[in-house]
């Protein structure tokens, strides 16, 4: 177990049965359009290689590096964008449906700065998928169109979510701060 927390919050089966689910649906819903998956670093690693072996789909892959934590526990309310590749500032979402996969969905700054950026170079369409969703009133309006699973208002590690750099590669994600008896679902 993992200093952090002996208890895992949400069980490694749990996530996989719950990724395979998301994948039929989203496989259902970009059948037959141009898709485009824009993965948030690094959070979202863990959460994009599994959910996109079950999408038997054509597509493409690209990635934004985004923190608005800078290294804290809360958003510092600033969110930085930056294409992951050195040298690519913009890319061609011209036309192209795009689902933005992120780990988490907290503030809404995130999703909210990535969305509309994607839209203002063109994107056809800009639908979000996120592994957990926190219950809790956002600073930015905005919701994910698929949810993993939604939890309480703590801070998580595990499955590419972390503490300061410690605690993504569990295979499962623990609560650091205990979260409100309203637990979880998904």
């Amino acid at each position: 177990m993992h200093p952090l927390n002996p208890e895992p919050l949400i069980e490694a089966a749990a996530i996989a049965a719950r990724l395979e689910a998301m994948g039929g649906e989203l496989t259902d819903f970009y059948r037959g359009k141009p898709l485009t998956v824009v993965v948030v670093l690094q959070g979202a690693l863990f959460f994009a290689a599994d959910l996109l072996r079950h999408l038997p789909l054509p597509m493409e892959v690209e990635s934004f590096r985004a923190s608005s934590y800078h290294g804290g526990r809360e958003s510092s309310g600033t969110v930085t964008l930056e294409p992951a590749l050195a040298g690519r500032e913009t890319l061609r979402w011209a036309g192209r449906h795009l689902l933005v996969l992120d780990d988490i969905l907290d503030t809404g700054r995130t999703l909210g700065a990535l969305r509309e950026r994607l839209l203002q170079e063109g994107a056809a369409s800009v639908r979000s998928a996120v592994l957990l969703s926190k219950r809790k009133t956002r600073a930015v309006p905005v919701e994910a169109d698929h949810v993993g699973f939604e939890i309480g208002d703590c801070f998580v590690v595990g499955y590419g979510l972390d503490d300061g750099g410690m605690g993504r590669n569990l295979p499962y994600i623990a609560a650091v701060s205990p979260p409100p008896p309203s637990g979880i679902s998904g």
